[in-house]
């Protein structure tokens, strides 16, 4: 009967011993079951993340907005004035007027042109006060420069009056600064009697100059290099009053003598008054 359980004894552990071992295997099986599981969950659960979203979105970067042209526009206004028509009743007339505006955005230049003479504006006659035969004398435009309005008889460059034949010249010879005189067609100079004018002359008796009135002052004859200076003149037909308004080239002998610029003849003494 001992014999019997002796015997039975190493059967019995060694059964005790593989199902110890066998228990130990479902262990490591279930434990590693379950980290099979929960991996499988781990990578769906991933993969569900990177769909929903991704796993390094793009940084959003500041954008700078444009920055806008700087301009600078000048504007020209320009102002006209455009007369529609006008309505007369009676003695009283009304005139319509539009004025347009315009503006352009270019560079505004304003330019202003007025034109103005430095020559006084004298009377020096009326329409009666000359004749073929009888000049008048006068002084411009400075007190100390004499000079001499004629009548013609033809129209002639630089005429005015009815018949543009009305002319006026400096006194002043350009030879050496002598005053000449005034000799009608057909006339003779008091120093030489013997000639005879064929049409309206000065006749300087200093040195026998002869200038051409009825052609802008020109040298008939003698020594005087240039013409005498014409004055300029204004006729007014409602009045018959003749104006000295200026002077013509060359200068007046004696004052920057042969200079083609008229100021000179403004210069060495004293204006006469308008």
């Amino acid at each position: 009967m001992t014999a019997e359980k002796k015997d039975e004894a190493p059967g019995g552990a060694e059964q005790t011993r593989q199902a110890s071992q066998e228990a130990t295997r479902r262990g490591f099986l279930k434990v590693g079951l379950a980290v099979g599981v929960v991996a499988v969950f781990a990578g769906i659960a991933a993969v569900t993340r990177s769909l929903i979203s991704p796993p390094n979105p793009p940084q959003a970067q500041a954008v700078q907005p444009p920055t806008a042209p700087q301009t600078s526009t000048a504007t020209e206004t320009v102002t006209e004035t455009v007369t529609v028509g006008s309505v007369s009743s009676g003695n009283q007339s009304a005139s319509a007027s539009q004025t347009v505006s315009s503006s352009s955005s270019s560079t505004s230049t304003s330019t202003t042109s007025t034109t103005s003479s430095p020559f006084p504006k004298v009377m020096i006659a009326t329409l009666s006060d000359v004749s073929t035969t009888t000049p008048v004398y006068f002084n411009y435009p400075l007190e100390e420069t004499p000079n001499i309005l004629v009548k013609l008889g033809a129209a002639a460059p630089g005429g005015v009056g009815p018949d543009n034949d009305i002319v006026a010249f400096s006194q002043v010879c350009q030879h050496l600064g002598c005053i000449y005189g005034f000799v009608p067609t057909g006339g003779a100079p008091t120093c030489d009697t013997s000639y005879k004018a064929p049409g309206p002359e000065g006749y300087c008796c200093c040195h026998g100059a002869i200038y051409d009135l009825a052609n802008a002052g020109a040298v008939l004859s003698g020594p005087a290099p240039r013409p005498v200076p014409q004055v300029t003149l204004e006729f007014d037909s409602s009045s018959g009053n003749i104006y000295a308004v200026g002077m013509g080239p060359p200068s007046i002998f004696g004052h920057d003598t042969g200079s083609s610029n008229v100021l000179n003849d403004l210069q060495g003494g004293t204006p006469v008054s308008g």
